[in-house]
C-alpha cells in the first residue's frame, strides 16, 4: 500500500479547516493580559478602566474564576503507580510533588507571559486595547530559570510545599554494583551536558472557540488539541465543575502541527468556555505568535551528567548518570524524565547501571512530552559517551558499537534499569545505514574537503525507543449497504496521515477499495472513548481494535451467508470483499450482506441489525522502535559555518503500512532533531527570567536549505510485542538526531583536539571552540566565563 494521502489535495489548495476558521456568528474575541514578570506577587488589580472601554463585554480575573467555582487543570503528569513504564518515586518512597495550575492565578505569577486577566470584547482590537488598560500592582520576586540552579542552596523558592524546588528525586538501577564496576574499569569517560529547551512553533498557534447552550446546558468547545477529545472533555469538566456529558469537544478537521506540545489542556480552553456561559454567546481565543513563544508548553530541558565504564577491550561495564529535568513553573508532566532515564543504556549490552532522575520547578513555562519524549536526550548522552570513549581511549567508533550492541540471540533483553526490549536486528539496521551512507567513501570526501580548506566529519548513531501512551482505545466499524464503510476511532489526526492510512488498513482486511472506507474522529458526540495521539500509540493501538472489530464483522457475515446459502459456517469463505461457497457460484459481497442484515427476514434474529462491530480494549505494554542514522557534515573553520552534506536514516517499523507516509514522517522528524542540534533554543535571562527568544527573529527553526536530500529506508522485523507486528514509526528520525549530528561535528573538529560542543551548535559556537582550542595549544587559555559560545568542558578519568 503506497498511495498518496487523501488530505493533501485540500491542504495544497488552501481548503484546510483549522481552529480559527470556524467564524461562528456573533463571536466575541478574547485576549489575555500576561505577566511582565517571571516571578511576582499580585498585590492588587484594577479592571474598571478596561471594562469602561467601547466594545468590552467582560474583564475576568482569578477572583472571578474562583467565585464561579473554576477548579485547577488536572494535568495527566504520568502516573508513578500504574502503566507499563518503570515507576518513578522519590528515594524515600514518597510520591513526587505536584503543583496546582489555576486557569488564572490568584496571588502570584511564576513565569513571564503567564495569563492573569481574560478580556472579552466585540473585536480583537477592542480586547487588545482594553488589556492595555488593566493595571496590576506587582511585587517582583527573585527568579530562577535553570533546573540545576533551582536545586542549589539559596535558590528562590517557587512553591511553599516544594522545599528546595525539588519535585522528584528517584533512583533507577543498582548503585552499589555500578560503583564496583567503575572501580575495576580500565577506561572511564564522562559527559556533562545540557539538552536545551525548545518549543513546538506550531503552524497555527493554539486556538479555541466555545459556545454555551442554555436550554441543554451543554458547552461546545472547538480547540486545536492533540491528546484526544475524550481526555480534553474530562479535563474541562473537572475545571468547570460539570459532568462530562455537559461538554462536547470538537477537534478541527486540520491541526497546524502538534509534536506533543498541544497535548495538554491550556488555561484559555477552559476560560473561553466559562466566558461563553457567562456572556451567553460564542467566545474565541487565538494565540498570537508572540504569545505562543511566551506561554506554550515547551519541551526538552534536561541536564545530564553521565559516565561510561569500559574494560581494556572496549566492553561496556557500567553506566551511571544524574538526569535533572526542568518542570517549569507547573508540574504538567514527568513523562520525558521517566522515559529518558529508563532508556539511558539504549540498545547496548551494559551489565549494570544507576541513574538518578530528578526534577525541579523554575520560573519558565511548563514542559511536557515533545516528539519522542525523553528519548532523544537519553540517546544523545549514550551516543556522545561512546564517541568520546573512542576518541579518548583509542577505539574504533564502529567496532565499539558492534562489540556492545545487543544481538537477536539475546532477545528479549532486560536492560539494567528494568526495561525488557522485545526483539529486533539492531546490528542489521546500523550496517544498512552505514552502507547507504557510503561510509567507506568518506575518506576520499574528507580529503577533497581539506583541499578546499574545510573540515569534514561523519558519525553513526543507534537508537531504541520505548513508547506507551494511554492504554485504552476504541473502534467502531459500520458497513453500510450503499457501499461505504465507516470507522470511528478515539485517536486524533494532527498531520500523521490517519485519514489515509487507517482506511487503507481496514480496506485491506475487508478486501475492498480504499476509497470506500472513511475515518471519523475528533468529536465527543460520536467518539465515546480513546486515548488520542501521543507516544506513537495511534496505529499501534488502533490497528488492534480495528482488526478485532473487522474480524467480528467478517465472522458475522459468514454466519449470515451460511444461513442464506443453507450451508455450514465453516464452508463459507471470505476473500476480496465477498462471501462464497468454494466451488459454487453462490456468493455475496460484503455490502450485500450489510443490506440483508438490516432488511432480510430470512436470517435468524440474532444476526439482524446494522452490520457493525465495536472493539473497546485496554492494551497496556510498551513498543520498541529502533534504528540508526548517519550524519556527515562539512565545516568552514574560518567562520564556523556548517553544512550537512549527507543524512541517512534506517528505521525499523515492524511492518510498513504506508511507506510514503512513513518516509514523510521520518523527513520531518529528522528536521526537528537536527533543528534542535543546530538552531533551536528557548533562552531565558538568568536574572530576570525574561524570554529572550520570543519571536522568529530570535528563535531559529530549520529551513529546506538547511538539510540535504535525505536518504531514508525502512526495516521490517515484525515486533514480537504487537499482535500484528507493528512498531511506531513517527518519532525515529528525531530520536538519534541530536547525538549523531553533534558527533559528526565533533569528528570534523577533532583535528583541533575538540571533544565537545554544546547544543545548539551554531557557527559562533563552532568558531569559538576552534579559537579556544588554538589558544590552548599555543599555551593560552580562554577564561571560563560561562558565556554562550565557549567549548563545553569534557571531564573524565581516562586510564
Amino acid at each position: 500500500m503506497n498511495s498518496g494521502r487523501r488530505e493533501d489535495l485540500r491542504l495544497v489548495r488552501g481548503q484546510g479547516r483549522y481552529a480559527d476558521d470556524l467564524g461562528l456568528p456573533g463571536t466575541a474575541r478574547a485576549f489575555m493580559v500576561r505577566s511582565p514578570h517571571a516571578h511576582a506577587a499580585i498585590r492588587k488589580m484594577d479592571v474598571a478602566a478596561a471594562m469602561a472601554l467601547p466594545g468590552v463585554v467582560a474583564v475576568l480575573t482569578g477572583a472571578d474564576a474562583l467565585a464561579d467555582g473554576l477548579g485547577p487543570i488536572p494535568h495527566a503528569t504520568g502516573s508513578s503507580k500504574t502503566g507499563s513504564d518503570i515507576r518513578l518515586a522519590n528515594r524515600d518512597g514518597s510520591e513526587r510533588k505536584i503543583t496546582q495550575q489555576l486557569t488564572l492565578p490568584l496571588d502570584r505569577v511564576r513565569y513571564a507571559g503567564e495569563g492573569v486577566v481574560l478580556v472579552v470584547a466585540e473585536t480583537l482590537a477592542q480586547a487588545r486595547d482594553a488589556a492595555e488598560a488593566v493595571t496590576v500592582d506587582w511585587d517582583p520576586l527573585p527568579a530562577v530559570v535553570r533546573a540545576i540552579d533551582a536545586l542549589a542552596l539559596g535558590a528562590p523558592q517557587l512553591w511553599d510545599h516544594i522545599p528546595g524546588n525539588c519535585t522528584l528525586e528517584a533512583d533507577l538501577g543498582d548503585a552499589t554494583a555500578t560503583a564496583a564496576a567503575f572501580s575495576r574499569a580500565a577506561h572511564r569517560v564522562r559527559l556533562s551536558s545540557w539538552v536545551q529547551r525548545v518549543t513546538g512553533v506550531h503552524m497555527e498557534p493554539r486556538a479555541v472557540t466555545a459556545t454555551w447552550d442554555k436550554a441543554s446546558e451543554i458547552y461546545t468547545v472547538r480547540a486545536s488539541h492533540g491528546l484526544g477529545v475524550v481526555q480534553m472533555r474530562s479535563e474541562l469538566a473537572s475545571v468547570l465543575g460539570v459532568a462530562s456529558d455537559q461538554i462536547r469537544v470538537i477537534a478541527p478537521e486540520d491541526v497546524g502541527g502538534n509534536f506533543g506540545t498541544r497535548n495538554a489542556t491550556y488555561p484559555e480552553f477552559a476560560l473561553v468556555a466559562w466566558a461563553a456561559r457567562r456572556l451567553q454567546r460564542p467566545v474565541a481565543f487565538q494565540a498570537e505568535r508572540s504569545e505562543a513563544f511566551l506561554s506554550d508548553y515547551q519541551g526538552r530541558d534536561l541536564h545530564v551528567d553521565a559516565e561510561l565504564a569500559l574494560d581494556s577491550s572496549g566492553n561496556f561495564l557500567a553506566l551511571r548518570s544524574v538526569n535533572t529535568a526542568n518542570n517549569g513553573a507547573y508540574t504538567t508532566s514527568f513523562v520525558p524524565l521517566n522515559k529518558g532515564a529508563q532508556l539511558m543504556p539504549s540498545l547496548y549490552r551494559i551489565p549494570v547501571a544507576h541513574v538518578v532522575a530528578r526534577a525541579a520547578v523554575t520560573n519558565t513555562p511548563a514542559t511536557i512530552p515533545y516528539r519522542s519524549a525523553g528519548r532523544p536526550e537519553a540517546i544523545y548522552a549514550i551516543e556522545r559517551l561512546i564517541d568520546l570513549a573512542a576518541q579518548q581511549c583509542g577505539f574504533d567508533r564502529l567496532e565499539l558499537r558492534r562489540r556492545n550492541i545487543i544481538s537477536p540471540q539475546e532477545q528479549p533483553y532486560r536492560n539494567p534499569l528494568g526495561v525488557t526490549y522485545d526483539n529486533g536486528d539492531y546490528t542489521g539496521v546500523m550496517e544498512r545505514a552505514i552502507d547507504l551512507a557510503d561510509w567507506a567513501g568518506f575518506t576520499n570526501r574528507r580529503r577533497a574537503s581539506r583541499a578546499r580548506g574545510l573540515c569534514r566529519g561523519i558519525a553513526v548513531g543507534n537508537y531504541i525507543e520505548t513508547t506507551s501512551g494511554a492504554p485504552r482505545e476504541r473502534a467502531e466499524i459500520l458497513v453500510r449497504p450503499g457501499g461505504k464503510i465507516e470507522i470511528i476511532l478515539g485517536t486524533q489526526n494532527t498531520g500523521q496521515g490517519h485519514e489515509t492510512a487507517f482506511p487503507e488498513l481496514v480496506a485491506g482486511w475487508f478486501g475492498v477499495p480504499s476509497a470506500s472506507v472513511t475515518l471519523r474522529t475528533g468529536d465527543t458526540d460520536f467518539v465515546k472513548a480513546g486515548g488520542g495521539t501521543h507516544s506513537g500509540r495511534s496505529l499501534r493501538m488502533a490497528s488492534v481494535v480495528m482488526h478485532r472489530a473487522t474480524v467480528e464483522i467478517i465472522e458475522r457475515g459468514r454466519r449470515i451467508a451460511a444461513a442464506l446459502f443453507e450451508a455450514d459456517t465453516t464452508d463459507v469463505t471470505f476473500e476480496k470483499g465477498r462471501f462464497a461457497i468454494e466451488g459454487t457460484d453462490r456468493e455475496l459481497s460484503i455490502f450485500e450482506i450489510a443490506r440483508i442484515a438490516v432488511d432480510d427476514s430470512k436470517i435468524p434474529n440474532d444476526l439482524r441489525g446494522p452490520f457493525a462491530a465495536t472493539s473497546d480494549q485496554v492494551l497496556p505494554g510498551l513498543a520498541f522502535p529502533y534504528g540508526a542514522a548517519v550524519c556527515e557534515v562539512e565545516i568552514d573553520p574560518e567562520t564556523g559555518a556548517l553544512d550537512i552534506q549527507r543524512y541517512t536514516s534506517v528505521d525499523d517499523v515492524g511492518r510498513a503500512l504506508n511507506p510514503m507516509i512513513l518516509h514523510g514522517q521520518t523527513h520531518g522528524a529528522i528536521a526537528q532533531g537536527v533543528g534542535q542540534a543546530l538552531l533551536e533554543q528557548c533562552v531565558f535571562d538568568p536574572e530576570t527570567g525574561q524570554n529572550l527568544s520570543g519571536s522568529f527573529m530570535d528563535y531559529a527553526i530549520p529551513r529546506a536549505i538547511d538539510l540535504p536530500s535525505l536518504t531514508t529506508a525502512l526495516s521490517e522485523v515484525p515486533a514480537a510485542s504487537h499482535p500484528l507486528g507493528l512498531r511506531p514509526g513517527s518519532e525515529g528520525g528525531t530520536t538519534p538526531a541530536l547525538g549523531v549530528t553533534v558527533n559528526a561535528i565533533v569528528h570534523a573538529l577533532s583535528e583541533f583536539g575538540i571533544t565537545h560542543v554544546e547544543m545548539p551548535v551554531t557557527p559562533s559556537r563552532i568558531w569559538q571552540a576552534i579559537a579556544d582550542a588554538k589558544m590552548a595549544i599555543s599555551g593560552f587559555r580562554v577564561p571560563d566565563d560561562g558565556k554562550i559560545g565557549r567549548t563545553a568542558e569534557f571531564s573524565g578519568d581516562i586510564q
